[in-house]
């Protein structure tokens, strides 16, 4: 109940940190499922503020994805969540580049290049990043 007072988990990261914590596996398991039972666990609730947490701090569904599939969110709560074709995604790109970069448009395309890069790197797919770079010639 600790961790959870601090902020959502997911089961399989809570369950992870149970059991090197040393308790017991079974035991873990069924209090997690108790805890699933009376809605205080929630992958759903846990998928929702990772990404609004992540998205904030300026990161793209490709990465977001990844790192709850790691955390062992199922693919279709994490589809649920995480929509590619959002028009939100775009403009997470375009001030997670102005945050970094400035605003400034490349002079060249060795620094296009690199700022790509960090945008591909951040999670975005070259739909999500290739409005900001629309004017550069």
């Amino acid at each position: 109940m600790d961790l959870l007072s601090r902020r959502e988990h997911a089961v399989a990261e809570l369950r992870r940190k149970l059991v090197n914590k040393g308790f017991d596996g079974t035991f873990v398991d069924e209090a997690l499922a108790q805890l699933v039972d009376d809605g205080l666990l929630s992958d759903a609730r846990y998928a929702e503020s990772y990404v609004r947490f992540r998205m904030d701090k300026g990161f793209g569904p490709v990465r977001i994805r990844e790192e709850l599939r790691q955390r062992g969110v199922a693919s279709e709560l994490v589809g649920e969540y995480v929509n590619f074709q959002d028009r939100c995604w775009s403009e997470t790109a375009r001030n997670a580049w102005q945050k970094r970069f400035g605003g400034e448009f490349p002079e060249d395309m060795t620094a296009r290049a690199k700022q790509l890069q960090f945008l591909q790197y951040r999670g975005f797919t070259s739909d999500q990043t290739k409005h900001i770079f629309k004017d550069f010639n």
